[in-house]
């Protein structure tokens, strides 16, 4: 999934917790703040494994120009939809056609149509092509430590430690996007615990679209419905992303696939 924008709730749950007491502050002195960090974690359960993650941390600086020069969310759909898709399609549609059988299982299981689920593997990673080399943790950890959006980062910075802590991956293995998203359909680490299972969603496509379908299935996806703007699953689709533009070229790039294959 790719990242969203802030949420009240977290904040209103973040600023009642007993742990709120000892939440690191962003900006000042990193080590400090990472001290403080780890005394949070800490906290929460996470044990000397995702602990021992934090350890020789620094921010990285490409993470925050990253951040601060996202001019996709600037674009129309016009300008971003049809450019972005038309390189993918006719792969798109061999992955359809190619994965037929595992499609028609997924989707007997979860509701969930092939040519969304490839839809978002190829928009999200070029079909697993371009699952991101930047580290996860130092990701987190730059983007909990700046003052934008530091109370989402730190709660997906404790997930992607307790994934750590769990033995589902290790930091070295744990590499994404800039924003910290995992595998080949970019999954957050909190999206991760909640509909990963604990499995590989870097190198096995299978575990990613499957865990992407659970994804869609968990936020109310309906069996047999349209995903277009308008119709009942598109607003499932922008629970996957909350750009309107970003889900409208799912929605579209699904509809020319099934048009392609079907």
């Amino acid at each position: 999934m790719r990242l969203t924008f802030g949420s009240l709730a977290l904040a209103i749950a973040l600023a009642t917790s007993p742990l709120s007491a000892m939440a690191a502050s962003c900006g000042g002195d990193f080590g400090a703040w990472l001290a403080q960090a780890k005394q949070e974690a800490a906290g929460r359960g996470i044990g000397a494994r995702g602990l021992a993650a934090l350890e020789g941390m620094t921010p990285d600086p490409a993470v925050i120009r990253k951040d601060r020069g996202q001019g996709v969310f600037r674009q129309t759909f016009e300008q971003f939809g049809p450019h972005r898709v038309a390189p993918l399609l006719n792969a798109g549609a061999n992955k359809l056609r190619a994965m037929g059988s595992f499609f028609d299982s997924l989707e007997s299981q979860t509701g969930v149509q092939g040519p969304v689920l490839v839809a978002i593997w190829g928009l999200e990673t070029s079909f697993g092509a371009v699952n991101g080399e930047f580290g996860t943790i130092r990701s987190l950890v730059t983007l909990a430590y700046d003052c934008r959006r530091t109370d989402r980062f730190r709660a997906e910075l404790f997930d992607a430690l307790k994934i750590v802590d769990a033995g589902y991956m290790t930091p070295a293995a744990m590499r994404g996007a800039w924003a910290g998203e995992i595998g080949q359909t970019q999954f957050m680490p909190s999206s991760y615990l909640k509909f990963g299972g604990g499995r590989d969603l870097i190198h096995s496509s299978q575990n990613a679209l499957s865990a992407t379908a659970n994804y869609l299935r968990g936020y109310g996806w309906s069996k047999g419905a349209g995903w277009e703007p308008g119709q009942p699953n598109f607003a499932v689709i922008k629970e996957w992303n909350k750009s309107d533009v970003y889900a409208r070229t799912i929605a579209y790039f699904a509809t020319r696939l099934s048009q392609m294959v079907h």
